[in-house]
């Protein structure tokens, strides 16, 4: 069952123009000096009896000659403190959840009032599914305008929504609840969609998505989600749904699978953008596709040593069955690459060397494409969004070579295997004409002002961003 609060995301703003009851914010810093002229005499005499001087991520309550909230000065610092990375604004995030309940305006001339925004309702989400509900508390709420507010919402539930379905346990998480989680958007935004589930894989020619999942009670499936213009800009978003992954038969050890409820991060990740995507109409032929597999122990798991055929005819000797995610995902990109689309994005948690190289914070990013990468990285840190390119080094794809297959699915080396999980992926990528590649952790390891410690859609709001500037212009 899929349950979501996706959609409340929207209660912690307020729509419309402002009213006198709203609660100013002022953001002050070494960038913003005049901005204290705002406060009477005896509201600074507060903030000096408080030592507030704007230090970042510090917020004073100033009270009126009555004693009541009069309004909030939040220190932003130099002005580029958000975390991880971007505009002091993004600081925002940690308002939403700290403030006394009542509304608000940001009071500041701002450069980036809208990532104010959006971290307001990043910072505010909450998991709370499986702990005992004793009615809603008030929360403090931010005054948007009509005009930007829709798209200021709609990013929120978005994350929101992929937050919600990484931080969902595998128990409630299976491949039949993506499937659900993608009619939800399909239904929300009238796209089309159809399923290919169980055995039904091998007839209609998906052999790696059925034989990573056919252990499982809980059968693997491709879903297939479409919308927009037959005419618009062809954008395929690929996801991997891997709904638990014990390894397989090269199983994991415990402390390896404690997190991997979140290896379905990808098909989140995917379906988040789209969300975003249909919910601010961006002119272009949209295609989903989540590959969706539990990654199970069982007496008809596919083995060490297999030599497994796919979609595109390439047959792959599995030299490790913990390395399941590329496998599903080839024969979506197959699919993906048949319908010769403008731009095929495949959001993975693929790799544990991506996390070594660039850390939890950092996704890795590859692409074919050199104008993707020129203007992708630096947007993307700009809105607290980051991501880093890594080499499509094609003088490493002869270590995928198989001595009895066409290609085996690892490089037994414990050098470059982010980049040597991204050329396989590439193998089954011809013929659209932008490829991008982002490797995801999908995890917050502790509570930042985006954000509290839980799943994260990486890179969906960076790529939205690039799209959003791509189809506009």
């Amino acid at each position: 069952m899929v349950e979501t609060t996706a959609w409340s995301a929207a209660e912690t703003f307020a729509l419309g123009a402002s009213e006198a009851s709203d609660i100013p914010i002022l953001f002050m810093g070494s960038n913003k000096p005049d901005d204290a002229a705002k406060l009477d005499a005896a509201q600074q005499s507060w903030l000096a009896a408080q030592s507030f001087s704007g230090t970042a991520k510090r917020s004073v309550l100033i009270p009126d000659s009555k004693g009541k909230l009069a309004s909030v000065a939040f220190g932003v610092g130099s002005g580029q403190q958000g975390e991880p990375s971007g505009p002091s604004e993004l600081l925002t995030g940690l308002l939403s959840s700290s403030l006394p309940a009542g509304t608000y305006r940001i009071a500041s001339e701002l450069q980036h009032t809208d990532l104010a925004a959006i971290a307001w309702a990043l910072g505010g989400y909450t998991f709370s599914r499986y702990r005992h509900k004793e009615g809603g508390a008030a929360r403090a709420k931010l005054r948007l305008a009509d005009e930007g507010g829709k798209r200021i919402v709609n990013t929120a539930e978005a994350i929101w929504f992929g937050r919600d379905l990484i931080n969902t346990p595998a128990s409630d998480m299976a491949p039949a609840d993506l499937e659900a989680a993608a009619q939800l958007l399909a239904e929300r935004h009238g796209a089309e969609i159809s399923v290919v589930v169980g055995d039904d894989l091998l007839a209609k020619n998906f052999p790696l998505i059925h034989a990573v999942g056919r252990a499982s009670p809980r059968k693997p499936r491709l879903i297939d989600m479409t919308w927009g213009p037959a005419s618009g800009r062809k954008i395929t978003l690929v996801g991997k749904g891997i709904s638990f992954d014990t390894g397989g038969l090269d199983i994991k050890p415990a402390s390896a699978m404690l997190l991997m409820k979140k290896d379905m991060g990808g098909a989140a990740t995917a379906l988040t953008l789209a969300h975003m995507i249909m919910g601010q109409g961006l002119n272009c032929r949209l295609r989903v596709l989540i590959p969706t597999a539990e990654n199970s122990v069982g007496g008809d798991a596919f083995r060490p040593g297999d030599i497994l055929s796919s979609r595109l005819g390439l047959s792959v000797e599995i030299g490790n069955t913990d390395a399941e995610g590329r496998l599903v995902l080839a024969d979506a990109l197959a699919l993906a690459d048949a319908d010769e689309p403008d731009s095929i994005f495949v959001f993975a948690t693929l790799t544990g060397a991506a996390r070594s190289a660039l850390g939890p914070d950092l996704p890795a990013f590859f692409t074919d494409n050199d104008d993707l990468a020129r203007s992708l990285p630096p947007l993307a840190a700009s809105i607290g969004d980051p991501l880093w390119q890594l080499p499509l080094w094609e003088g490493y794809r002869r270590h995928l070579d198989s001595d009895i297959a066409d290609m085996n699915n690892v490089w037994e080396s414990p050098f470059a295997g982010a980049i040597t999980a991204a050329l396989f992926l590439k193998r089954f990528v011809s013929k659209a004409r932008r490829f991008a590649h982002f490797d995801l952790y999908g995890w917050r390891q502790a509570a930042r002002p985006l954000g509290p410690k839980g799943g994260e859609p990486q890179t969906a709001r960076a790529v939205m961003e690039q799209l959003r500037r791509e189809l506009t212009s």
